[in-house]
């Protein structure tokens, strides 16, 4: 049986040292999924983009939004979560409040997902597809709003923690940014516990 909606989800941020984790998901009706294709035809998986370009294409996806064409939300879970928590822990918390948002019913919705997440079990319809942020577009349109939604995010804090280069690496382990950690230690937005190994090396 055809769903009646259809909902592609990714994450991005799951492995940076520093910064929050964000979900996103993109909502359509079954029956506009050839238009919607016919729009974002070419399009690719955020992260094989050059940071114009993703842009460029967050705001052609949040036009189609406006038009209500399709549905987009994103969710950030914080770094004190992920330390609290676990990051599957947080990954989960953010995926189910995207879909709370959505509130497409539970036995109307396809999801689509890519490799390595899962939504809740509630949800009777999912598939989870590896490498599917390059191969299925709904979840490259999650992929690149997600992306553009939190470098935004890591550019604000870098104003705020300017020592870091958070506006460049985005939280994640360069070597820029391990350098910076050496010289200052953490700040208040880093991830302890991807930190420990680190942070016990440190003078």
């Amino acid at each position: 049986m055809r769903r009646e909606f259809l909902v592609g989800i990714d994450e991005v941020g799951r492995g940076p040292l520093a910064g929050p984790l964000c979900v996103g998901a993109c909502l359509i009706r079954a029956r506009d999924r050839r238009r919607v294709l016919a729009r974002v035809w070419g399009i690719r998986d955020s992260k094989r983009l050059a940071p114009k370009r993703r842009i460029a294409w967050c705001l052609c996806i949040e036009e189609m939004a406006a038009e209500a064409l399709l549905t987009l939300v994103t969710s950030f879970v914080s770094h004190k979560v992920i330390d609290r928590m676990g990051i599957a822990q947080a990954l989960r918390i953010a995926i189910r409040r995207c879909l709370a948002k959505l509130a497409a019913p539970p036995e109307r919705v396809e999801i689509l997902l890519d490799g390595g997440i899962a939504a809740p079990a509630l949800y009777p319809f999912q598939k989870t597809i590896i490498g599917g942020d390059e191969t299925e577009p709904l979840i490259t349109l999650a992929s690149i709003v997600a992306k553009v939604r939190r470098d935004r995010r890591m550019a604000r804090l870098a104003r705020k923690y300017p020592a870091y280069g958070f506006e460049r690496h985005k939280g994640y382990g360069t070597k820029r940014h391990y350098e910076a950690l050496r010289k200052y230690g953490t700040c208040p937005i880093h991830r302890l516990s991807f930190l420990k190994k680190f942070i016990g090396q440190l003078p």
